[in-house]
């Protein structure tokens, strides 16, 4: 086992110290960033917008995920969070731009040090004073922009309230233009009612006709070479978007526009325009900016890219509507499941019905992720396509568990034997193999998908979230146990231990590996599950020390990952490698409280708690009185596979301390009995049908706490 972990410490080290590809060094620029809020790729078409249009043919195209601080995002926050690098809100209530003055050609804004000291916004100015740091100066043009450029003291050099008024275009290399005609019905319905103004369809493509124009003129007045970055910058009422980003420059036409920040070819974030101005301008790009600079990638015409960022919108927005509705459903499943059962047991009835169901529940996780193989966000209704595609696939997938093993043991030659670990085995196999395929293969499946994460709510764009680390943590200890209880019964003891531990090991590297698995909470809780999985295997004992000695080689290996992540080039770091840095500075307090505070809150969460607290009671009520509970159902599977209490145990530690570590809180520990309670019942079911009789096998030393 330590030779495992070695090995893969040493392939890791390796990988993680390999040097990352950065953008080749190019000649200084002069950029203009030309902001439109509320811009999104529905809104683009030849005939309805001819100069972003022509824009979008010569540029690199992308979605930009506007997400700050609430649940949408203001204009000025927008605005707020290119001056700042990181996300950024100006106050609690979208409203009227900030105050400024005009003192000769360029603007002030007087009380600038009131976003540090009253809304929080420590980082702001950044941008502007990284300029000035370097000897650049800086022109805005429009309200939105001057809150982008200003420096710590509130200083833009040049300043024109429209873009007719500027006089010189050349005169800095960082410009900022506020085209707001989409946005201000909105502000000044916020302004005058406290609601947010909804436009008729009429309205908003007046608006839309009026940003085309003001854009095309500024298009026209730019000096010639001037790099353009176009971005919808905030949301337009009460929906969040994803919204529109187009990057002009050499070689970027024909292309879709992604950045590292997302790990995505598609999509970017707003702080990646603060990085992506600093750099075209010959700046360098302080450690604080969480952005890093725009790159193009795949090649794509503008038709192709619009129709594909228009689709993925559909998708954020879908995923987004049904996220609460279904973990509503599968709470109440799951309470009703765990109900009847206990009846049903009880009287010994209806003992198929419940394996089925069983299988069914726990085959709804994955099919989360399965669905997103097929293109149901094309489909004419988004909604009920991706529904019936994520029913689809778990009947597909029930069916294959109840049926494939019968059909292995016809062709071993004894029909009706019965395979009672078989259908657990299935179901757990394919959601570990999907959940590691997906990590191997750039999270496609994760991204909008209903337990998994969308650019549209933008809390992840890449990795492993909260409830797919529990999925999977739960899945590859399953597997692993009951691959290792036919090795045990054969005599093969230490193999078995070896089989847990690399299998547990190489998931638990792709996991917190940064760029693949880039989970921080999850290594901390995944290492002792895994462990006490291994020594229960391995007929040892675990101690309340041993629990606590795994959790803190966790959390050493997650952070000796993360520090190793933070000696990499900024722009090459994940956010484990940004949270060793704050914890270098002394910065990380604030990231531990509203993690903490986050993870509390969950406990109070209508659609997990009863998940938790449904299947713990019913585990409890099944280990102190077996027989009244499951009708003697557990002490047989438990004497059929013995092993099979390992991956319990350990799937029900890495629960437990996921979910006071990770931000998801009662999420984790959810969805790790969601998924391990059906499928111990149903191979508990398939124990009292008739061909499963025990075998002998060795039996586990009892566990001490």
């Amino acid at each position: 086992m330590r030779r495992t972990l070695g090995a893969l410490a040493v392939i890791l080290l390796g990988l993680i110290m390999a040097p990352a590809a950065s953008a080749d060094a190019e000649d200084p620029r002069r950029v203009a960033l030309i902001g439109v809020p509320g811009l999104r790729w529905h809104d683009l078409t030849a005939a309805a917008t001819p100069n972003l249009w022509r824009l979008a043919g010569q540029s690199a195209l992308g979605s930009l995920s506007v997400r700050t601080v609430g649940r949408t995002t203001c204009p000025y926050d927008g605005w707020l969070t290119v001056s700042a690098g990181v996300r950024s809100s100006v106050g609690s209530r979208c409203g009227p731009p900030p105050r400024f003055e005009t003192p000769g050609p360029g603007a002030l804004i007087p009380d600038f040090n009131w976003l540090w000291t009253v809304r929080d916004a420590e980082h702001a100015g950044t941008l502007g004073e990284a300029a000035h740091a370097a000897g650049q100066c800086t022109t805005a043009v429009g309200p939105g922009a001057v809150l982008a450029l200003a420096d710590r003291s509130g200083r833009v050099d040049r300043y024109a309230p429209t873009p007719a008024e500027l006089t010189d275009w050349s005169a800095c290399r960082l410009i900022a233009v506020d085209v707001d005609d989409l946005v201000r019905p909105y502000l000044d319905g916020e302004v005058l009612s406290g609601v947010p103004e909804k436009l008729s369809p009429a309205a908003r493509a007046a608006a839309l006709r009026a940003a085309d124009a003001e854009a095309g003129a500024v298009l026209g007045m730019l000096p010639p070479g001037t790099d353009v970055l176009l971005a919808g910058l905030a949301d337009h009422g009460s929906e969040p978007h994803l919204r529109a980003a187009m990057w002009r420059a050499a070689g970027t036409g024909g292309r879709f526009l992604g950045a590292a920040s997302t790990h995505r070819g598609d999509m970017v974030i707003v702080p990646d325009l603060t990085a992506t101005m600093l750099r075209t301008a010959g700046v360098e790009v302080p450690h604080t900016v969480i952005g890093v600079p725009w790159s193009a990638g795949e090649p794509a015409g503008a038709d192709e890219a619009a129709a594909a960022l228009r689709h993925a919108d559909v998708a954020g927005q879908t995923i987004r509507q049904l996220g609460g509705g279904f973990f509503t459903t599968l709470a109440v499943l799951q309470v009703l499941f765990y109900g009847l059962t206990f009846l049903l047991l009880r009287r010994r009835r209806g003992l198929g019905g419940v394996r089925v169901a069983a299988l069914a529940l726990a085959s709804l996780p994955v099919s989360t992720y399965l669905v997103n193989l097929l293109p149901w966000e094309r489909a004419s209704a988004p909604a009920t396509a991706l529904v019936a595609g994520v029913l689809g696939c778990a009947a597909a997938l029930t069916t294959a568990a109840l049926a494939l093993p019968g059909l292995w043991a016809r062709l071993r030659g004894r029909p009706g034997s019965g395979d009672v670990l078989g259908p657990a085995a299935i179901v757990a196999g394919v959601t570990a193999a999907t959940l590691l395929g997906d990590l191997l293969t750039g999270t496609t499946l994760q991204l909008d998908s209903l337990m998994g994460y969308t650019g549209v709510v933008g809390a992840r764009y890449y990795g492993l979230g909260n409830i797919p680390f529990a999925l999977m943590a739960t899945a590859v200890l399953l597997v692993a146990t009951i691959m290792a209880d036919g090795l045990v019964r054969n005599g093969r003891r230490r193999a078995a231990v070896a089989l847990v531990a690399s299998l547990g090991a190489f998931a638990v590297v792709l996991d917190g590996w940064p760029g693949v698995g880039s989970d921080f909470g999850g290594v901390i809780a995944f290492v002792p599950g895994i462990a006490v999985t291994a020594l229960l295997v391995a007929g040892s004992r675990v101690s309340i020390f041993k629990l606590g000695a795994f959790c803190v080689a966790g959390g050493v290996l997650v952070m000796g990952i993360a520090y190793l992540d933070y000696l990499r080039p900024p722009g090459s770091r994940t956010h484990l490698g940004r949270f060793a840095g704050q914890v270098a500075d002394g910065t990380f307090l604030p990231v531990i409280l509203r993690k903490l505070e986050a993870m509390l809150s969950t406990l109070l969460s209508p659609n997990l708690m009863p998940i938790v607290i449904a299947a713990a009671a019913f585990l409890v009520f099944a280990v102190f009185r077996p027989g009244a509970a499951t009708a003697g159902l557990l002490p047989a599977v438990f004497e059929r596979a013995p092993m099979l209490r390992a991956g319990l145990v350990g799937a029900l530690v890495s629960g437990v301390v996921g979910m006071l570590v990770n931000d998801s809180g009662a999420a984790v520990l959810s969805m790790a009995l969601a998924l391990a309670v059906p499928l111990l019942l149903s191979a508990g079911v398939r124990t009292l049908e008739p061909g499963t009789a025990p075998e002998p096998a060795p039996v586990l030393r009892p566990v001490t706490t």
